[in-house]
């Protein structure tokens, strides 16, 4: 019996895969369940003919291709003895409206444009899931990594549905804990500082530094890795960067594992070429560093740039400059080679510009010092980026090229622009002049042609200032910067019962540039200075001095700028020379020299040093003394620790300050980190030392006067906050006349349009 049962149960298996097996006849073909979708379509995806034979096999496929339409929600398959085949469908629904709910960090715009299913779309289960996935990628970009999206659907009439993401957002998630693993020579503390990953701290509120990116952590590991390689680690290299999420998803352990290897001294340096023409000899100059020096990997790119740049001076436009490295693993020496060979001649086909809305092409065009047409020039190439840098209308300014083919390549520019209108604001008191606020309202992108519009406002008990002035940087469509400024300035002198200043007028500019770096400036002022309201026991020198006088000067200024950047300079210094003759036309004759001198350095790539020496004289001629609103003031801006004009000649009965006929001030300032670069904060610390010169005719029985240098010291800090750039800084003078007026606090800040 048993095995008659085997036999039965095999038999009815067998009949059943002939079955499937065989072919059946299809006479006709009914659809049934359809609302939206065409018999026509149904058939199409089917591919089975009326009065035709079929497989069971083709009938299955066709069941799945219906089903991978995503048109239906069932599809089932009847067949009848007479040869009908019945297909019964249900069909998806249509979204009427498709709503997220819950998103108060993410805009409904970045959700729509990542998600598939819209309204009039089909709904489809799967596809919702894969938009689920979608907006839950969009919250881990943003570092929320325990958002929750669950799809909810709200059947309405005629087969429509609408479909609502419910999103809790959860928290951003931040970086409880950065580890280091393999680091013996430097600390844990030093390599935190070279990252933009940072543990989450209270401080960190306005920072995204504490929040973890996988994008920002592929940052850190080279950031990492030029930090050794600046420092001799020629083989180091990052093992892992691992990120542990928690269970709650609310923070990441990041842990980079590291594997430092040997250190290495440079034991040769030697430069080949190629090209005949090419000396070498002279080259060894742009090396920038030294046999026994510890080898440094930014060192060396720079050196390539250099000798880039030296060779395109001097017409080898056309070469490549390749370091070859050779280590000794046992000596821990390396020797550099820098092979220099001849590149193929490239040749620029199109310059491209993208990414300014505002700014018109022509604005950064200009800058450039290479055209389409010209053999490309990598020192001229980079000229031109530091020059569309320097207009500051950009946060970012990214250039590349494109080969196009064997000798040409486009130059793409593409830049993202800034706010270029400031108001600026600054709140001050002093002893003298009260309370004081100044504000300023410039565009330094006027209706996007790089036009200069500004207007300055200043207001104090005693004091009023105001100009306004217009720059267009190309006048006549030629490298000419052409200006106007109007200017009025109005100062009460009556609570001390001495006079009231006015000086109204205006001023032409013109400038140009010999090269990138040496330029020249002319200018004529028309002025009129008035002296009234003079108290009848003013000092005699106001006195002296009431009345109105016009000044007609004409001044020219040479300027050699050799700095890095013009806008944050680090490296680099700059020199200026200027003179003014007053007398063609007006009251008064004098002749006026300015000189400054600027000079940059940056160690460790933090502390960056800024050391300055101004100078100034003025003399009169033809029998004419400088009067006073044409002589030299210091404090304030100027000389930091003391009140604007606080330096200097004062009469002892009125204390109004009279200025000297000349002037020097000096100074050193170091900027620095303290742990709050994300924040875009820097600390500062500064010594100021001013001095100023005698003004004519002068008694000093009854004036208080001192050429000897004034000195102050102070610290301050710097914060590129979300309104614009505030200052911030604190001045102790150290050495000074008791007559001085002195001006501890300063604050200085800005705010965009």
């Amino acid at each position: 019996m048993k095995k008659l049962g085997l036999l039965t149960f095999a038999a009815v298996v067998l009949m059943a895969a002939n079955v499937r097996a065989a072919a059946v006849y299809v006479r006709d073909i009914k659809v049934e369940g359809l609302e939206r979708v065409e018999p026509e379509t149904v058939m199409s995806y089917i591919d089975i003919q009326r009065n035709k034979t079929v497989s069971q096999d083709r009938l299955d496929e066709a069941l799945k291709q219906l089903y991978a339409t995503g048109l239906f929600t069932d599809v089932v398959f009847n067949f009848k003895s007479d040869g009908l085949l019945t297909i019964k469908v249900v069909e998806n629904p249509i979204i009427n409206k498709r709503v997220f709910d819950g998103n108060n960090k993410v805009d409904d715009s970045i959700l729509e444009s990542e998600v598939q299913l819209a309204p009039r779309a089909i709904y489809s289960r799967s596809k919702v899931q894969e938009d689920v996935q979608r907006i839950l990628e969009v919250y881990k970009r943003s570092g929320r990594y325990a958002a929750v999206v669950e799809p909810k659907i709200i059947k309405r009439d005629q087969n429509r549905v609408d479909l609502v993401y419910e999103i809790n957002e959860g928290p951003i998630a931040t970086i409880n804990k950065v580890n280091f693993v393999g680091n013996r020579h430097y600390s844990d503390d030093d390599l935190q500082e070279e990252i933009m990953s940072k543990e989450s701290r209270w401080y960190r509120i306005f920072s995204s530094a504490e929040n973890y990116d996988p994008e920002k952590t592929n940052y850190d590991k080279e950031m990492l890795r030029r930090f050794y390689l600046k420092r001799g680690y020629a083989d180091f290299r990052v093992v892992s960067a691992i990120a542990e999420l928690s269970p709650d998803k609310k923070s990441f352990v990041l842990t980079f594992v590291l594997d430092e290897g040997k250190r290495y001294k440079v034991s040769d340096i030697e430069i080949v070429s190629e090209i005949a023409e090419v000396d070498v000899a002279p080259m060894y100059e742009e090396v920038l560093f030294e046999k026994g020096d510890w080898y440094n990997a930014e060192l060396a790119d720079k050196t390539v740039t250099a000798l880039t740049e030296e060779l395109g001076k001097k017409g080898f436009a056309f070469v490549d400059v390749i370091p070859v490295l050779e280590k000794d693993t046992q000596t821990g020496e390396i020797k550099i080679k820098f092979e220099i060979k001849e590149g193929d001649r490239i040749f620029v086909n199109r310059i491209n510009i993208s990414g300014n809305t505002r700014t018109r092409d022509e604005v950064i065009r200009r800058e450039f010092r290479i055209e389409e047409g010209d053999a490309f020039n990598a020192s001229k190439l980079k000229a031109s980026r530091r020059n569309v840098e320097n207009l500051n209308y950009f946060s970012k300014v990214d250039i590349q090229t494109d080969p196009q083919d064997e000798n040409k390549a486009d130059v793409n520019v593409n830049v993202e622009e800034k706010s270029t209108g400031y108001f600026n604001v600054g709140v001050g008191y002093s002893t003298v002049n009260g309370a004081l606020i100044r504000a300023g309202v410039t565009e330094n992108n006027f209706q996007g042609r790089g036009q200069q519009l500004g207007l300055d406002v200043a207001v104090s008990q005693r004091t009023s200032e105001y100009q306004a002035s217009f720059t267009e940087p190309y006048f006549m469509g030629r490298r000419l910067a052409a200006g106007v400024d109007l200017f009025r300035t109005d100062t009460d002198y009556q609570d001390e019962g001495s006079y009231d200043e006015e000086t109204t007028g205006g001023r032409l500019r013109l400038g140009w540039n010999y090269t990138d770096d040496f330029s020249q400036y002319l200018r004529y002022t028309l002025k009129k200075d008035k002296i009234s309201n003079v108290d009848r026991d003013a000092s005699y020198y106001i006195k002296e001095e009431a009345g109105s006088y016009t000044g007609s000067v004409i001044g020219q200024t040479v300027v050699y700028d050799k700095r890095d950047s013009a806008i944050n300079p680090k490296e680099g210094y700059y020199l200026s020379f200027g003179n003014d003759v007053a007398g063609l036309g007006g009251d008064e004759k004098y002749l006026k020299f300015d000189g400054k001198a600027y000079k940059y350095y940056t160690l460790a790539d933090y502390y960056t040093f800024k050391f300055f020496v101004n100078a100034g004289y003025i003399v009169g001629y033809n029998g004419k003394d400088v009067r006073l609103s044409n002589r030299y003031y210091l404090g304030g801006s100027t000389r930091r620790g003391f009140e604007t004009a606080g330096i200097g000649a004062r009469d002892k009965f009125t204390k109004d300050a009279l200025g000297g006929n000349w002037m020097v001030y000096s100074g050193a300032e170091m900027t620095f980190p303290i742990g709050l670069d994300e924040l875009g904060i820097k600390g500062r610390t500064f010594v100021d030392m001013g001095m100023l010169g005698k003004p004519d005719n002068i008694d000093e029985r009854y004036v208080d006067y001192s050429s000897s240098p004034r000195v102050a010291a102070g610290f301050g800090f710097q914060w590129l906050s979300p309104m614009g750039q505030i200052d911030i800084d604190i001045a102790f003078p150290i050495v000074k006349e008791k007559y001085d007026e002195t001006e501890v606090f300063r604050l200085n800040f800005g705010t965009r349009l």
